[in-house]
């Protein structure tokens, strides 16, 4: 947990930081954004073929040399003297920091029974879902009070006990060897190529507007061929670098589209909500992100009993609870004013916390209970891959459908605003008179309502697009359900192999 626990804290610590690290490193903060990106293109390159690594190297072998590195490159990033320095490290935290999430979540459900493992779970996914909650508060903290330096040199001690713990306590079990097969070179370079490039794609569309911009048409380009001949390597050659045959399993892979989907809304929502209390109630990065404890506070509270309920009363009833938990959090959100105090954002950020206790234990547990133990190192990587994409994909489409929401709704609202309706002149007048009375002249005034009103209609332009988003996801929720009823109730007597 504590791996996985600085993995996923640094995919979002980082990004309230982004300012201090461009001004500090004679950088725009557009060129800054690159410390991100490039970290997440890394990590989604070698979460596919973590699995085949561990068997590669050994599991525990490769888990503190992965610690180890991350740890390292932590501490150069914190000393980097300029920025392509710190992009560089950052890669090299991505690559060992992706084969930590996968590797954990196999450990994990390997050294448990089947009717422990939703227990375990838990416990350990307590720290998982609080690393992206509490990371914007950590960054924003360490910043403020010390530089942006520190929120890389946090990652030094956590890697250093977490190296002791699995040295003394994680062990290989006898199907996991280090084996000397070919190694797949042309499959794992198609895998670099198209999911890095898909990465890029959807971490810069929206800022290079999408395909006006060279660079996307290119790595629109590059992901699909890169995706297609990959699938085509992967499924004929004996020796694949991610084992595609696990799809097979109708189980697995509604799992892994449900995880797919459920990265969508959840990083989705999770980048709404502070971009709106900073954008339009005028809340500062690290109040914005302390107003989304609630939903970390909801998660801790219901993730070690949502294990106990897994083994108890089953995981498709626990799915069920958690996707309408997480429809009625959008719904919520979806009729939040600007008048919205402090208790409008808790209560539904508590609820969807609960939503997601809700549904990542039993949704990990039942992808991955028909599954044998051998298979379950590869099974985790690709499921984690999934959710990545899922995750990225959801930032992706949320942010250009806020901008062209936005966009329409000014329209619209502005299409309402007649100069020759009584209405609408009224309303300029008053605030003609407002400004008027605070030492404008005439025709000032005049042109200063106008830029008021302008600004009002760009305002609630604003509100209205985060609202039809969070409507939007919360309708996607719904529209989940019907894929709880594709995933077997419970595994068989022994469960299936990949043929």
């Amino acid at each position: 947990m504590l791996a996985s626990f600085m993995v996923f804290l640094d995919t979002s610590v980082v990004n309230v930081s982004l300012p201090y690290i461009a001004g500090s490193l004679s950088a725009s903060v557009d060129e800054a954004t690159w410390a991100l990106t490039s970290y997440l293109a890394a990590n989604a390159v070698v979460i596919p073929i973590s699995g085949w690594l561990a068997n590669y190297v050994g599991r525990r072998r490769l888990m503190i040399w992965s610690i180890a590195t991350f740890s390292v490159a932590s501490l150069l990033c914190g000393v980097a003297p300029t920025l392509p320095t710190l992009v560089f490290f950052r890669v090299i935290q991505g690559l060992t920091g992706g084969v930590m999430m996968p590797l954990s979540q196999a450990i994990i459900l390997e050294s448990f029974p089947p009717g422990d493992r939703g227990k375990a779970m838990g416990f350990w996914s307590v720290g998982v879902v609080l690393a992206p909650i509490s990371g914007p508060i950590v960054g924003g903290w360490l910043t403020m009070e010390y530089s942006w330096r520190w929120v890389f040199y946090i990652n030094v001690p956590v890697g250093v006990l977490s190296i002791l713990l699995i040295s003394l306590h994680v062990f290989d079990p006898p199907y996991i060897r280090r084996r000397s097969e070919r190694i797949d070179y042309l499959g794992m370079g198609l895998l670099v190529v198209g999911v890095g490039a898909l990465q890029l794609l959807l971490d810069k569309g929206q800022e290079e507007d999408w395909f006006s911009s060279r660079l996307i048409q290119v790595c629109f380009v590059l992901a699909l061929a890169g995706a297609l001949l990959f699938l085509l390597r992967e499924l004929t050659t004996p020796h694949p670098v991610v084992e595609l045959r696990v799809f097979r399993n109708r189980t697995f892979a509604t799992g892994a589209l449900f995880s797919a989907l459920l990265g969508f809304m959840l990083f989705g929502s999770l980048m709404l909500l502070p971009f709106m209390l900073q954008a339009l109630l005028g809340y500062t990065p690290y109040a914005a992100g302390l107003a989304m404890a609630p939903r970390g506070i909801g998660s801790m509270i219901v993730m070690p009993f949502a294990g106990i309920a897994t083994d108890r009363y089953g995981n498709r009833r626990l799915l069920v609870a958690g996707l309408v938990l997480g429809a009625a959090s959008m719904f919520w959100m979806s009729r939040m004013s600007l008048d919205a105090g402090f208790w409008d954002v808790f209560w539904p950020q508590f609820v969807q916390g609960w939503a997601i206790g809700l549904l990542f234990i039993p949704l990990t547990t039942l992808t991955m209970a028909s599954l044998p133990k051998e298979e379950m190192g590869n099974a985790s990587s690709v499921f984690n891959m999934t959710r990545n994409l899922g995750s990225s994909m959801g930032i992706a489409i949320v942010s250009t459908y806020l901008t062209r929401s936005a966009t329409r709704h000014r329209q619209l609202l502005a299409n309402h605003f007649d100069l020759y309706d009584p209405a609408s002149r009224a309303t300029l007048e008053r605030l003609g008179e407002a400004w008027t009375r605070h030492g404008a002249d005439p025709v000032d005034a005049a042109t200063r309502a106008k830029t008021s009103v302008a600004a009002l209609i760009a305002e609630q332009a604003e509100l209205l697009s985060f609202l039809d988003a969070f409507q939007m996801l919360g309708y996607l929720f719904v529209g989940m359900l019907p894929l709880v009823v594709l995933m077997r109730r419970r595994p068989g007597p022994s469960a299936s192999r990949l043929g």
